[in-house]
């Protein structure tokens, strides 16, 4: 069972599943039907904040669950509360599911590197075991802590599922819509005076061969995936031939709201943190333990993106912006 198949991410997840021939059904559930084909996957419409999702499991006997549902940002979710139901009160109903299920063996979490946080004091480089030095009261570095403070505690009182947590970082590549490929297609790119931040993306492919790689095979534990390297912001813009806008960081927050309103991205407090300071994370246990390999590094992915993104669309989204920040005018 795989769950927020209404976004491109779950859906990709779990058609990539059923293509396994060594996988039977796989059933993909949320509260919306999904604008993607599902191809061979079987659509279950189930909210994972209702404790139905019990009864789904149960009914359908399913012995593995991948979580891909937690919500990236507000805006997707319909706002903030929305957000953090579907993310907190979301997992809880459905580690609370899966715990009574006897059925099932294993679970699979889509977690975010944001569960670090990012801040002026950050480590060179994230380790699994570091705990992180700033995270935001509200955003989905808030959540994902919790998610995976739910996720641990599952595992204790169910020592014999195979527990497999994914700390992955920002994806991106031709097919990926997000907040940050969003930014990056910007006519002009803002960014904070002052700072240049260190990136590290996953290839949207790598992500969804990770999810599969741990879903055939027993791989408990907590893994960081990103693809080799670092790109500098200002290096990543550079490559996309892209002005840049220098902003005081005291305008960060107004700019974004701006931005917002316009409707060219949607910008929490915690990603413009993240575009202030960056992240890089240690991927020697993805290599070591999980034994996966991404095809991607961090700029032959962001190069992917690039490519996609094309001359004609930053006309496009010029036109966007122009129309938005007049609408913002008016």
């Amino acid at each position: 069972m795989v769950t927020g198949v209404s976004r491109d991410a779950g859906a990709r997840c779990a058609r990539r599943l059923a293509d396994d021939p060594s996988i039977g059904t796989v059933l993909g559930v949320d509260v919306v039907p999904p604008r993607a084909e599902l191809g061979r996957v079987r659509f279950v419409r189930a909210d994972i904040r209702n404790p139905v999702i019990a009864k789904v499991i149960a009914a359908e006997d399913v012995d593995t669950v991948v979580h891909t549902g937690v919500v990236a940002t507000p805006g997707s979710a319909g706002g903030r509360s929305s957000m953090k139901e579907i993310n907190v009160i979301g997992t809880m109903q459905l580690l609370a599911a899966c715990q009574k299920a006897s059925g099932v063996a294993k679970l699979v979490v889509k977690s975010s590197t944001t569960v670090y946080g990012a801040g002026p004091r950050d480590p060179a480089m994230f380790t699994e075991e570091m705990a992180p030095r700033a995270i935001h009261q509200t955003g989905l570095s808030k959540d994902a802590v919790e998610v995976e403070g739910y996720v641990r505690g599952f595992a204790r009182r169910r020592p014999d599922v195979c527990v497999t947590t994914l700390r992955m970082a920002n994806w991106i590549g031709p097919k990926t819509d997000s907040p940050m490929t969003r930014y990056f297609g910007l006519p002009v790119v803002p960014t904070i005076f002052g700072y240049d931040a260190r990136l590290q993306f996953l290839h949207e492919d790598d992500g969804v061969e990770a999810i599969h790689h741990a879903t055939v095979n027993d791989l408990p534990g907590t893994f960081n995936l990103a693809g080799d390297g670092v790109l500098a912001l200002s290096q990543a813009i550079r490559r996309l031939g892209r002005p840049t806008l220098r902003l005081p960081p005291f305008t960060a927050a107004s700019s974004a709201a701006a931005v917002r309103r316009a409707r060219l991205a949607d910008f929490s407090p915690d990603q413009i943190t993240f575009l202030t300071y960056g992240r890089v994370v240690d991927t020697t246990r993805m290599r070591s333990t999980f034994g996966f390999e991404p095809q991607y590094t961090t700029a032959e992915a962001f190069a992917e993106f690039r490519r996609a993104l094309g001359p004609g669309a930053a006309s496009q989204v010029a036109s966007l912006l122009t129309s938005g920040l007049g609408a913002l005018r008016g």
